[in-house]
């Protein structure tokens, strides 16, 4: 029996250090599987506080480029998401102020808090919605896309559906949602156990 698509997995699966030090000695597609991982942390930021799609785009590159320079110096890889969370907030901090400056009086002003300190509660949200989105990439691709069929998709899709496009027995399909919220809550207590 192979156990290349274990290794794969775990690949996948790479921890912050692993893939911080993977970075560092220039690993392009370590460099890609950590945006990939925090590209929706860090853009979640500039939208909680109704930046445009333009200037959430612009503070994404921003952190992107920020993180490219300061990797070197990053001394806890296992803090990385509020490093992160941090940097995205700064630099929605200074967009405002850049706005302030360069204002024409149709410019909607972004209502940000005037301190660049994160409120408790957004980082709070912030690091649990991380921690949700890798719990379910941990998941089965099955579980995965039966939870997001369920409960991220606005509105919900019925059952018979979900069991047409998956292949299941309309039936099975709360068994098999229950296990698979089984499997998500037991990741993320081992998360934040």
């Amino acid at each position: 029996m192979s156990t290349a698509p274990r290794k794969a997995k775990a690949a996948g699966n790479s921890s912050d250090a692993q893939l911080v030090k993977q970075c560092l000695h220039g690993s392009e597609e370590a460099w890609s599987k950590l945006i990939d991982k925090y590209k929706n942390l860090i853009y979640s930021i500039p939208l909680r506080y109704g930046f445009s799609e333009e200037d959430c785009a612009d503070i994404f590159q921003g952190v992107c480029m920020d993180l490219l320079t300061e990797l070197p110096r990053l001394r806890e890889p296992k803090a990385l998401a509020g490093w992160l969370i941090q940097i995205a907030r700064n630099k929605c901090f200074h967009r405002k102020q850049s706005l302030r400056r360069h204002s024409v009086e149709d410019i909607e002003e972004v209502d940000l808090p005037s301190t660049a300190e994160p409120s408790d509660d957004l980082v709070v949200q912030t690091q649990q919605d991380q921690m949700l989105r890798e719990a379910l990439a941990d998941l089965s691709p099955r579980c995965r896309q039966l939870v997001e069929m369920l409960f991220f998709e606005d509105p919900a899709r019925p059952y018979d559906q979900i069991a047409c496009e998956l292949d299941l027995a309309q039936g099975s399909i709360g068994f098999i949602r229950r296990r698979c919220l089984d499997k998500l809550r037991q990741r993320l207590a081992k998360m934040t156990g």
